[in-house]
């Protein structure tokens, strides 16, 4: 049922205004056509030595903009300015109680209220670490031996922690915008959300990703991981069992492992070359609702680059090695970008933190919307784009787009 959009935010600003209940609150996504100044606002209360402020982190394309503001007055001011960005959900989070909203296309607001089992005491510590979605001392991040038994983050782990906290901040804005806009359904105790990640490997990300979900957005979730070492089966299960966590394992190539039921968020984290295209078109045969794939090496592009004469003018992009490295990344991305709005995703290629195994630092989130591409445009731009450069992305031919080269 539908509120008017004034009445809920009123309602909301009363929670961000209030300095002992509040928890945490999140805006993000947008209203239509319309864009706020960020992609995503977090606020939250913490207590300085002149006394309690409102923190408000900004996130534009780049990096995060942190400022504080005195409860009262100042925060008031903040927060009314805030609400009257035209973000298209709002995720606040009470001592007692968990609101989402939604704003809908006629810009009304659908609201789900959840009460706490517990009533939730609040951190107000400004010393701990800035935003840290899993502190150090999380069971998890020790049983994968990131942090020490004594619950500190070890040195030569400290570049694996910041991919984690990186990649569940992408996934937690992608979870909660297709939750609030209607493109994934909210899970139940009855029917968890059900998630597979494909090449898991050691699977740092799966349990971190389970975790979060689980431990701080309080989501029921069924995770899979899936990889093609029995090595990684057996140590990730025990690994879940002793966590007791709801998670399973199977051994299997990501284009053929068996997934059943199929799952609504697929993940598929620095998969080499066309492994990527494999993830990509097993979700969009499971019609996933939501899809990270942080690719890794782009080899099958840039050897049919080699194989074919550069188009003119753009000899000179092709003509140094590194160059031509660089630009198959671009090329190979931007193809399978075009190729999953094509199958119905809203797509958005943003940065992601590279692994030791790769410096590719790209990621493609996307949200199944169900609607048809409108018009011929983004067909037209994609067989202009292979027709140009004369390739054949792999994607293509697994998803039954065959193209044709000139």
């Amino acid at each position: 049922m539908t509120e008017p959009l004034l009445r809920v935010l009123a309602r909301m600003r009363g929670h961000l205004l209030d300095p002992d209940a509040l928890v945490r609150a999140v805006g993000s996504g947008r209203q239509k056509s319309q864009q706020p100044r960020w992609k995503r606002v977090e606020l939250r209360y913490i207590d300085l030595k002149s006394g309690r402020h409102l923190q408000v982190t900004g996130y534009d394309e780049r990096q995060a903009h942190t400022t504080n503001h005195a409860a009262g007055e100042q925060a008031r001011e903040v927060v009314d300015d805030l609400l009257d960005e035209p973000f298209g959900s709002w995720h606040v989070e009470t001592t007692k109680e968990i609101h989402q909203v939604r704003v809908t296309k006629r810009l009304e607001a659908v609201v789900h209220t959840r009460e706490r089992e517990v009533e939730v005491e609040v951190d107000r510590d400004h010393d701990r670490e800035k935003d840290r979605l899993l502190p150090e001392d999380d069971p998890v991040l020790v049983a994968l031996g990131l942090s020490d038994r004594s619950g500190r983050m070890k040195p030569s782990r400290q570049a694996k922690y910041r991919q984690v906290e990186e990649f569940l901040r992408i996934l937690d804005a992608g979870v909660t915008d297709a939750i609030d806009k209607g493109h994934l359904r909210r899970p139940t105790e009855e029917e968890p959300l059900r998630v597979v990640d494909l090449g898991c490997g050691n699977a740092y990300l799966t349990f971190a990703a389970h975790r979060y979900l689980t431990a701080v957005r309080e989501l029921p979730v069924r995770m899979t991981g899936v990889d093609q070492k029995e090595q990684s089966r057996d140590h990730n299960a025990a690994l879940a069992a002793e966590l007791e966590i709801d998670a399973d394992f199977v051994v299997g190539s990501i284009g053929e492992a068996r997934v059943d039921p199929a799952p609504e968020v697929v993940l598929a984290l620095h998969a080499c070359d066309t492994a990527t295209d494999d993830a990509l078109a097993r979700a969009v045969g499971w019609q996933a609702s939501l899809v990270l794939a942080a690719p890794c090496c782009h080899h099958d592009i840039a050897a049919q680059l080699r194989r074919h004469p550069t188009p003119e003018p753009y000899a000179m992009l092709t003509r140094h090695g590194i160059l031509r490295e660089r630009f198959a990344d671009t090329l190979t991305d931007a193809l399978r970008a075009s190729l999953m709005r094509l199958e119905g995703y809203r797509v958005e290629v943003m940065q992601f933190v590279e692994s030791k195994h790769t410096p590719r630092n790209t990621m493609l989130r996307a949200v199944r919307t169900g609607a048809p591409v409108k018009g011929g445009g983004v067909r037209k731009e994609y067989d202009d784009l292979v027709a140009t450069w004369s390739v054949n992305p792999r994607l293509a031919e697994l998803l039954g787009r065959p193209s044709r080269p000139s």
